[in-house]
């Protein structure tokens, strides 16, 4: 079973970057990765994924351009690099292993979260 734990949350001014990191433990290699989020009274929602595989990456449309994850596999660690953040990207950001199928990810298990807050 995988252990995630998520870091690099903060506060940061609107266009200004944050990179997260979700550090895992167990069989890294065996899961495609997400990054959702939530934000206070709304539900969580997807943001970006990348395949065990591949490597390919998947995001939402409300970060396509802005946000890039990537993975190290032989750190069992992966990231969210997040630019020209907008007061609208605040929430808790929450890693989560899963799977892909036809460019759609399912997560099976979810880190702690890290919160994320971007004043105007």
């Amino acid at each position: 079973q995988v252990q995630l734990v998520e870091s690099g949350g903060g506060l940061v001014q609107a266009g200004g970057s944050l990179r997260l990191s979700c550090a895992a433990s167990g069989r890294f290699s065996s899961y495609s990765m997400g990054w959702f989020r939530q934000a206070r009274g709304t539900e969580r929602e997807f943001v970006a994924a990348i395949s065990r595989s591949t490597g390919a990456t998947y995001y939402a449309d409300s970060v396509k351009g802005r946000f890039t994850i990537s993975r190290d596999n032989a750190k069992t660690t992966v990231y969210l690099q997040m630019n020209s953040l907008k007061p609208e990207d605040t929430a808790v950001y929450y890693c989560a292993t899963g799977f892909l199928r036809q460019g759609s990810f399912g997560p099976t298990m979810f880190g702690q979260g890290t919160q994320v807050t971007v004043s105007s």
